[in-house]
């Protein structure tokens, strides 16, 4: 894509953008333009593991893997290549959206942490979509406190033994391997905790129940009962799976911004069509200043957004931590998006609860979001805790 094809109103234009960016944000687009028309919701399993299948053999999923010697498209996790995938996906399918940030949240900390013949073994496969990866933090009575976690990993000769249970764990049940951080013991609280790669058949790890939710995606909890995996298995050193799992957030926390915005992108163009479209008392519904108000804020929440998110993964992408920058996106995204695809469905009436119209989809899609990888109220927490850090240090 050429610059001067570029609207300069465009977020794609600013210049956190390289062109290399730009001409992905058109590939993704002309791709879900054609693949993602008609996405089945009957068998979520089968659509998911379709969903991977297309992604990897079209090379989208090798953005969410680090390393081009196993598979990734660089060196190094592309955050703002992540999060223009997630929320074009998003735009156009809840479910792609999820089968991608699934694929590189479950492996994202092999990436990070993981040896070479780790990466080797799971990356590759992965990549190409034959392999689908999942991210086992969350436990009944821990999960904003992820220092709480009780799910014990005991060392015995060459092997750890796994007991405890895992829940709310997504791609849970059609995951070929789970990253799983358990409880080993060296320090009290957070410093105690290690991170595993246990594959789906281990003998002591079942599916002890799948989980419904109101937008429909492979969910399940999951029970270890005497899980055996080689010491080979852990990622990085005994004691280092919370810095792991929390420098894997720090990645994807940030799409999962991104994808909020693509959902309230969305949200808008069907609040516009509705606006445009709908006669009423002698002219159409956008006519009148009230729905003129409404699709202003609506705009303005999403260029809001989108600059919170990509800040965040420009600074990401040039080596800062992003602990503040990418809570906050999250944190305004997510709640964001929720407003504007409630204005949405107020704008469409009636047809706006009625079941498999997009602004319904939408409405049933967002609500996640503003809780998983870390809900609003801990994002609230982790700004301002950061802010008061920097504030001691000045």
């Amino acid at each position: 894509m050429a610059s001067a094809e570029i609207n300069p109103h465009d977020a794609i234009a600013w210049p956190f953008f390289e062109d290399r960016h730009r001409a992905l944000a058109a590939g993704i687009e002309a791709w879900a333009r054609e693949h993602l028309a008609h996405v089945p919701h009957d068998d979520i399993d089968a659509a998911c593991r379709a969903l991977v299948r297309k992604l990897g053999e079209a090379g989208w999923l090798r953005y969410g893997v680090g390393g081009t010697a196993y598979g990734g498209h660089g060196d190094t996790i592309d955050t703002r290549a992540v999060c223009l995938l997630r929320e074009t996906l998003a735009k156009h399918s809840g479910l792609a959206d999820f089968a991608l940030a699934m694929q590189g949240l479950g492996s994202g900390a092999i990436s990070l942490a993981g040896t070479d013949a780790q990466k080797s073994h799971y990356l590759p496969r992965v990549a190409r979509g034959e392999a689908l990866a999942a991210f086992a933090l969350s436990e009944p009575d821990a999960g904003s406190d992820v220092a709480a976690m009780a799910l014990a990993a005991r060392a015995e000769g060459d092997d750890y033994v796994l007991d405890g249970e895992k829940t709310w764990i997504s791609n849970g049940g059609i995951a070929d391997f789970y990253v799983v951080f358990a409880r080993t013991g060296e320090a009290p609280g957070a410093r105690g905790i290690s991170a595993f790669v246990v594959d789906a058949d281990t003998p002591g790890l079942e599916i002890a129940e799948r989980i419904d939710v109101i937008a429909p995606h492979p969910l399940a909890r999951l029970r270890f009962a005497g899980a055996r995996v080689k010491r080979s298995q852990m990622l990085g050193v005994p004691g280092e799976g919370f810095k792991i799992a929390m420098r894997t957030l720090d990645i994807f926390r940030t799409s999962v911004a991104a994808a909020s915005l693509g959902f309230a992108r969305r949200a808008l163009a069907e609040g516009l069509a509705r606006a445009a479209s709908r006669k009423m008392f002698g002219h159409t519904l956008g006519d009148f200043q009230l729905t003129q108000a409404k699709l202003a804020q609506m705009a303005l929440t999403i260029d809001s957004s989108a600059l919170l998110v990509y800040r965040a993964a420009w600074l990401r992408d040039q080596g800062e931590s992003v602990t503040r920058e990418a809570a906050m996106a999250k944190w305004h995204a997510s709640e964001g998006a929720q407003q504007v695809i409630d204005a949405a469905v107020q704008l469409w009436g009636g047809m706006g609860v009625q079941s498999g119209t997009a602004v319904e989809m939408l409405y049933r899609e967002i609500r996640a979001l503003r809780i998983y990888e870390g809900a609003t109220e801990v994002q609230q927490l982790i700004v301002g805790r950061d802010l008061l850090k920097a504030h001691a240090g000045a």
